[in-house]
């Protein structure tokens, strides 16, 4: 007798490094695998209409479109496939509308494989919730249901690391000022912004660099060795 089939997963990602971070996550999680992945919206249509997909995995930040565009997409051509929204977007106005367009969830770049899979494992609970039968028990029940995929505390980080220095690096990143915003930041500048050691800073930037949210340039100076440049994408 064969077990309960596993949640085919579409990954919609642009960024080669973490679409396959992504991919390897899920395909690690017990009862998830992985069925195609996408580099665009469009990607993600055709995707779509070739495979049975069961949950999204969507950046908001696509190539060609918006990620609630994608969404408004599936609810208007009655895709009966629930979006968990996974990308770097922190904008409150596109917080609330991916929750209005119907995501089941919303997890910010960058995480660790502990974060998504204790999402995916909410969003096996909440699926297998949804597909009972008869009335609900009581208040309980019915929040239980409506809570779909939240976390049950923060996002685990690699040992050693902090969410609060985290979120003072991703802010140096996104918002860097004078000349440095062309080239990014230097592990010196931001240690110096952040006021942390300039170890410190460059394991978090290489962090969010091998989580493919930073790119890495040489920046050429008048003497020595040239230094790294990590810019937000």
């Amino acid at each position: 007798m064969s077990g309960p089939q596993p949640v085919r997963v579409l990954v919609v990602e642009d960024e080669p490094i973490a679409a396959e971070a992504h991919r390897r996550y899920v395909d690690r999680t017990p009862g998830f695998t992985t069925v195609a992945v996408a580099a665009s919206g469009a990607h993600a249509r055709e995707a779509l209409a070739r495979h049975r997909v069961d949950l999204v995995l969507l950046d908001m930040n696509l190539p060609d479109t918006h990620g609630t565009d994608v969404v408004r997409w599936l609810r208007a051509a009655g895709q009966d496939v629930d979006v968990l929204a996974v990308t770097s977007a922190r904008e409150l106005a596109t917080v609330r509308a991916a929750v209005s367009a119907g995501v089941v969830g919303y997890l910010l770049k960058p995480f660790t494989y502990p974060a998504l899979r204790d999402r995916l494992t909410a969003y096996a609970d909440h699926r297998a919730r949804l597909a009972g039968s008869g009335d609900v028990r009581g208040q309980d029940d019915v929040d239980r249901v409506l809570g779909a995929v939240r976390a049950s505390g923060p996002a685990p980080l690699p040992k050693g690391m902090a969410p609060e220095t985290l979120e003072a690096v991703v802010t140096a990143l996104r918002s860097p000022a004078g000349t440095s915003a062309a080239e990014g930041l230097s592990a010196a500048e931001t240690a110096e912004r952040i006021g942390a050691s300039r170890i410190t800073a460059r394991r978090y930037l290489e962090y969010l660099a091998e989580a493919g949210l930073v790119t890495r340039s040489p920046r050429y100076g008048s003497a020595g060795r040239p230094e790294v440049g990590y810019r937000w994408r």
